[in-house]
């Protein structure tokens, strides 16, 4: 690799859309409408690294707050790997992040020994299940589709979930599309859960999905998969969830992959119990 010729640069929101089509091609199945909900996270949180003027790797080092970003994408070009192309971006983007923020990461369970060396610590596995979904629409009127005028509610609600506020990610992201929707419940005016299911590149995704009571996560569950018709849905949950990879068992849901959930600094304390969902692998 020629130092010379080695470029890294911030990513336009053109190469989110590459990014996004080399994630589909390594089987990572993105929604088929998550490229304006992850650049409203941050628009400089996507970077790319040139090889004589050829995008050879990317990386998303998404910043929330001050304290806190989600590092995701990490791929090189199959014309690239092997030449120390993808770790030159690592290396450069996290540089410029800050040595002070708490980084979080989905890496694939093969790579935990290297994340340590760049002292990540391991905090827990997370499991994406598949399967074929047949549910009928839960009775009831305390699920509703997500409008504008719930989601500062919301905003309010995931805060409790994730590690710093992301609210223009979800302003984005609780958009109601064709291909995409949000599903809330509401008790004595208060939300007590919520969901999102989108198309991707194979079948439906859920995540995030969160709930105080299994009961609860349960429904929305069914809301969200009888919303699409059923068919090919996926869900990645965190592995110390029990109660989660029993809703996936209900639903004859398999496990089809599994990351490992690493942080460099201090782990956050999230309420895992109540995570049946995780929003994403790539952006936390």
């Amino acid at each position: 690799m020629s130092a010379m010729a080695l470029t890294i640069r911030n990513a336009s929101r053109a190469d989110l859309d590459m990014i996004l089509d080399w994630a589909a091609r390594e089987g990572w199945n993105p929604g088929v409408d998550d490229a304006p909900a992850f650049w409203a996270a941050d628009p400089e949180g996507f970077w790319i690294a040139e090889q004589d003027g050829v995008a050879a790797a990317a990386l998303s080092l998404v910043r929330y707050g001050e304290d806190y970003a989600f590092l995701g994408f990490y791929m090189a070009h199959p014309d690239y790997r092997g030449q120390g192309v993808g770790y030159a971006l690592w290396t450069e983007a996290i540089r410029r992040v800050g040595a002070g923020r708490i980084i979080g990461l989905d890496g694939v369970v093969a790579q935990q020994d290297n994340y340590r060396k760049a002292d990540f610590s391991y905090a827990h596995a997370n499991f994406r299940y598949g399967g074929l979904v047949d549910c009928k629409d839960p009775p009831g009127t305390e699920l509703v589709s997500v409008s504008p005028v719930h989601v500062p509610m919301i905003v309010d609600y995931d805060r409790r979930f994730f590690p710093a506020p992301r609210e223009a990610f979800l302003r984005e992201w609780l958009k109601p599309l064709e291909r995409r929707q949000s599903i809330a419940m509401i008790r004595n005016a208060a939300i007590a859960g919520y969901g999102t299911i989108r198309t991707c590149s194979d079948g439906f995704k859920i995540g995030p999905l969160f709930a105080e009571q299994e009961t609860v996560a349960d429904l929305i569950f069914r809301k969200l998969a009888a919303s699409v018709g059923g068919g090919q849905i996926y869900i990645d949950i965190p592995e110390p969830n029990a109660a989660a990879r029993a809703l996936c068992d209900r639903y004859n849901l398999k496990p089809v992959f599994e990351t490992a959930r690493m942080y460099r600094g201090q782990v956050p304390d999230l309420p895992l119990g109540q995570i049946y969902g995780i929003t994403t692998f790539e952006l936390g």
